[in-house]
């Protein structure tokens, strides 16, 4: 370019002739003609040289090696030296210097390649739609830093959101995070965005075709809501929830994971009051002057009303074993005795498990998510000890039982026949009632000598007061009878007395 204008201002402006540019420049005639010609200053171009090599043909094979390497870690990725040896052993007869010059050429193309794509923005009417997504996070928990899964639901107009933890994305949370949204919207919308997760889709078919879960199904029926999934690897139109993943793991979460926290319920309970916290302080994007808050309390007026919770619990049958005891996700659990070796149904609920059978309700838990650890409720094993109560001295659920009934029984194994006077006082529980028995127990404790026949005695004068039966009767009383304690004092008199006698 500078020698262009250079042969420009020799010719236009020192007027010199084309003979003289030569001698002085050592270009050709024809080269400074064709500059002189162009009708304004502009950069010449050259057609770039073509040169062959011998590592062209395998050019396609190391460029894909390369972009799939871009997703691999870097010490997981080929290097230069690898993919020469692979080229070789496909027939190449070149040298190493060509492979890496090649390498070099390709990885910087890729790094100059545009890697975002470009998106049409979205825009929701109040009430139309709202956003459901999950995410990975960690925090403290009872002294042991846990992986979390974080349900994510954002109404897409107001963009209220709303943030619950829980360790797994089974069903049963899945649904417990609806129910906990919605109740926190004060509404619902018409219709639920969502990717193609396992817990709502059974099978991605051609395009928007699904065969959806039939326990989702279930749960979008009893909410009233339509259900919409995303296209394969098309995150973009749910982004409304996607950027909320990336904005609440900087901002909530950093305060999170520097918490200690003592149970999961405490840490939920910190997230609800941190969204509606964000709430009032966050602008909305579409509405700079207004908070999220006053847009979500117009978009309420649109949303529909939120029934009664959805009892969203999955159910699978278990067999009681002859220790009467049920498997769950390698945990135990204890059920009544009287259905040992019979199959029962579990109601798995996202913080307790209900054990039903006939359809009555025969055991609940709380539900344990670490692994190998067994809950006993001691009270599923009083009809069983009564048969055989020699199993108390070492019977592993009735080391749970309150310290009186633990105390009573201390004491009582000392002597002959402890035991089944222990199974008479445990099986008046059924009868008398837990809190019934435990203070005939302490009764019994504070005479200094308890044993189960004073036990059974306090119970046996135990009694609820008779009840009262009304009388109806069609007479009215006149006058109200009052008390005269004069009249007693004249009948207890010495001369009535006397008279009495006589």
């Amino acid at each position: 370019m500078g020698m262009f204008a250079k042969i420009r201002r020799m010719h236009f402006r020192e007027k010199l002739s084309i003979r003289e540019i030569e001698r002085r420049t050592n270009l050709s005639r024809n080269t400074i003609r064709k500059w002189l010609r162009e009708p304004a200053m502009t950069e010449p171009r050259y057609p770039e040289r073509e040169g062959k090599s011998v590592v062209d043909a395998y050019a396609e094979q190391v460029r894909t090696w390369i972009q799939t390497d871009s997703h691999r870690a870097k010490r997981d990725r080929r290097t230069a030296r690898v993919m020469f040896q692979a080229i070789q052993a496909q027939g190449y007869s070149g040298g190493y210097g060509r492979v890496c010059a090649l390498v070099r050429r390709l990885q910087q193309e890729l790094a100059q390649a545009p890697s975002r794509k470009a998106f049409v923005p979205l825009a929701f009417a109040h009430g139309e739609a709202f956003q459901f997504d999950w995410s990975c996070e960690y925090a403290w928990i009872g002294g042991l830093r846990r992986r979390l899964e974080v349900a994510h639901c954002k109404l897409a107009s107001s963009r209220a959101f709303w943030l619950v933890a829980y360790p797994s994305q089974s069903h049963e949370m899945l649904f417990d995070a609806h129910t906990r949204s919605f109740a926190a919207f004060g509404g619902i919308p018409r219709r639920g965005i969502y990717d193609n997760m396992k817990t709502a889709v059974d099978k991605v078919g051609k395009g928007k075709e699904r065969n959806v879960n039939a326990r989702f199904e279930a749960m979008c029926g009893h909410y009233l809501f339509e259900p919409e999934f995303c296209n394969r690897a098309a995150g973009w139109e749910k982004g409304i929830v996607e950027k909320n993943v990336q904005d609440r793991r900087r901002q909530i979460w950093v305060a999170a994971a520097d918490i200690r926290w003592n149970s999961l319920g405490q840490l939920n309970d910190w997230l609800a009051e941190n969204c509606r916290q964000s709430w009032e302080d966050m602008a909305h994007p579409d509405w700079p002057e207004m908070k999220v808050a006053e847009v979500l309390q117009d978009e309420r007026l649109q949303l529909m009303p939120v029934p009664k919770p959805f009892d969203g619990y999955v159910e699978q049958p278990v067999r009681v074993s002859s220790t009467s005891l049920i498997h769950f996700q390698k945990n135990r659990y204890s059920v009544p005795t009287p259905y040992a070796h019979r199959v029962v149904s579990l109601h798995v609920y996202p913080t307790e498990l209900v054990v039903v059978a006939d359809n009555e309700e025969i055991a609940r838990h709380e539900r344990v998510f670490d692994r190998y650890i067994t809950r006993y409720n001691w009270q599923h094993y009083i009809p069983l000890i009564a048969q055989k109560p020699g199993a108390l001295r070492n019977g592993a659920p009735f080391q749970t039982m309150p310290e009186p009934l633990l105390h009573l029984q201390r004491h009582l194994l000392k002597h002959p026949g402890g035991d089944r006077v222990m199974a008479q006082v445990l099986s008046a529980i059924p009868d008398h009632g837990l809190e019934a028995v435990l203070d005939a127990v302490r009764n019994a404790l504070e005479s200094g000598r308890p044993s189960g026949e004073h036990v059974l005695n306090v119970l046996g004068r135990i009694k609820q007061a008779p009840a009262t039966a009304s009388i109806t009767t069609a007479l009215t009383l006149k006058e109200e009878p009052q008390a005269n304690v004069s009249r007693y004092e004249r009948l207890r008199s010495l001369d009535t007395e006397v008279q009495h006698v006589a």
